[in-house]
């Protein structure tokens, strides 16, 4: 005879199937202990310094009592994500991740869960559920390797079998008992390409991440780029999908996704570098407000356009950046325009650096000016050095 909580347990599944879910697990609703530990020691090293996380995040982080008091079972749903892009990259094109090519994710998942935890309520007669979407402190990835949903790679991100890592989360937390599900027994083993193929060296190796260097992270902070990783940020404008690219459980998974989440245009996962320097309010909250992208603001993908401007070190790009330089109106995307254009280091290049040096009234902004043109002489007196040995050597 089957119980109450594999009934449960059963009508969650078909429900979010039928919703839309590739994926779903059930864990008990305890506090989570090891992952405390875990997030604390994180925060000592400063891994998340960005995102000003402390212990008492951590404490909320891990004990589902603290999302809805009473709480005995978390489901955990995985939605692949995982779509082609539609055409190949041209010159002065940006990469964006591939979870921000759709509409923000949010919605999408929120709408997987909604039925599901409607369906529960309905059973207990009275409100049991809180749904859980990346808006409240939860260390959702590691519930979900609880659950048995996959696990947490090297990149620190869960895979899920025949699925992979290419997924969002989210969870129905309720104060209902429902029969939990059994962990994986799977791991990364001794693969590592995730840790190898990352430029700033953000992974570790043992699942933890110093996010400080990771792109991904680089790219929605809304403070300057340290100047140290600017150049391996290669063309990223908004996150990073390196790791998961090159993770061969995510590999095989292969391209399953609800067509939901294919790109809007082309331009959403590959943009239009200059076009993207130019970007202004009225088009961001037309174009970007509704996506993943959206929350950190127009300037922030600008200061990314910059960036990844200056890595393609393609000289057609001074002029837009020279005019990014001359006008546009926040500091902080000057001043990574001059550090592109000292990137570039074309006569063209130096030639607007120098101009707008004497006329740029933002204190940090001619810092930045300077240290291009510094850069450049730098690297010009290296290379004139070398030339000689190799002269005199002759």
């Amino acid at each position: 005879m089957t119980s109450e909580p594999e009934e449960l347990a059963a009508r969650v599944r078909t429900v979010a199937r039928e919703a839309g879910a590739s994926a779903v697990a059930i864990a008990a609703a305890r506090r989570d202990g090891v992952t405390e530990t875990r997030l604390r020691e994180a925060f000592a090293r400063g891994d998340f310094a960005t995102w000003h996380y402390d212990d008492a995040y951590a404490a909320r982080a891990t004990s589902p009592q603290s999302i809805l008091p009473g709480a005995r079972s978390v489901i955990c749903v995985a939605v692949a994500y995982a779509t082609r892009a539609r055409s190949r990259a041209l010159p002065l094109q940006g990469r964006v991740s591939n979870y921000a090519w759709s509409h923000d994710y949010h919605r999408r998942v929120r709408g997987i869960l909604e039925p599901v935890a409607a369906a529960l309520d309905a059973f207990a007669g009275e409100p049991a559920t809180r749904i859980v979407c990346d808006t409240t402190p939860f260390a959702e990835r590691a519930f979900a390797a609880r659950a048995g949903l996959g696990w947490i790679g090297k990149h620190t991100n869960l895979i899920a079998p025949k699925i992979g890592s290419f997924v969002f989360l989210g969870e129905i937390v309720t104060t209902l008992l429902l029969t939990p599900d059994a962990p994986l027994t799977k791991s990364c083993g001794s693969c590592r390409r995730c840790v190898d193929v990352c430029p700033t060296g953000a992974l570790r190796g043992d699942a933890t991440i110093d996010a400080r260097r990771c792109i991904s992270d680089l790219t929605q902070r809304t403070d300057a780029v340290p100047i140290s990783l600017r150049p391996l940020m290669g063309t990223w404008v908004w996150g990073c999908d390196l790791c998961q690219e090159a993770c061969p459980p995510t590999q095989r998974a292969g391209f399953a996704a609800d067509a939901a989440f294919a790109p809007q245009d082309d331009a959403r996962a590959q943009p239009d570098l200059p076009a993207l320097l130019r970007l202004r309010s009225s088009r961001f909250k037309r174009e970007f407000r509704a996506t993943a992208m959206g929350w950190r603001g127009a300037a922030v993908l600008r200061r990314n356009a910059a960036v990844a401007l200056g890595n393609t070190l393609d000289r057609a790009a001074v002029p837009v950046l020279a005019q990014a330089l001359e006008d546009d109106p926040h500091p902080l995307v000057r001043g990574h325009a001059a550090w592109a254009l000292g990137r570039i280091g074309s006569p063209a290049a130096v030639a607007a650096l120098r101009e707008r040096h004497a006329r740029e009234g933002d204190a940090q902004v001619r810092d930045e000016i300077a240290a291009a043109l510094g850069a450049m002489e730098t690297f010009t007196g290296a290379q004139a050095l070398e030339l000689g040995r190799a002269s005199s050597a002759v």
